[in-house]
């Protein structure tokens, strides 16, 4: 019996404007992927106001043989720029799911891309992207 691939990207996608005063933005994007009983997930979330900036990310992964997750946000320093990477990713011999998601802060702008893949031996991968990009 063949195992069912599924793939949701696109959890987390919102975008704010901004206004004169107070110029905010805020943005984020998610998703998994599984396949054959392995699943990986990740988020990723950033929002600026007023020249304060936060940023977070994360993910996980389950089932398979091997799981692997890695997550880091780096600081820009005074500028208040935020760059997070997250990447998950569970496999069982040629079977595998995996999601990766980019979020950054730069310049009073969020963006984020998800990007998220499952794959069986003898099919084709199913991949997807989902991405957002706000700002001033």
């Amino acid at each position: 019996m063949k195992a069912t691939t599924v793939l949701m990207a696109g959890l987390l996608a919102s975008a704010f404007a901004t206004s004169a005063l107070a110029q905010s933005a805020t943005g984020g994007t998610g998703g998994s992927a599984a396949v054959g009983g392995t699943s990986a997930s990740t988020l990723g979330v950033g929002a600026t106001s007023q020249g304060s900036s936060a940023l977070g990310v994360g993910g996980s992964a389950a089932g398979g043989a091997h799981q692997n997750v890695n997550s880091n946000v780096s600081n820009g320093g005074a500028s208040g720029n935020l760059n997070g990477h997250a990447k998950a990713q569970a496999n069982e011999g040629g079977t595998f799911s995996k999601s990766m998601t980019h979020t950054k802060v730069h310049k009073g702008e969020v963006s984020s891309r998800t990007k998220t893949m499952a794959h069986e031996p003898g099919g084709p991968p199913i991949k997807s992207t989902t991405g957002v990009s706000t700002g001033q």
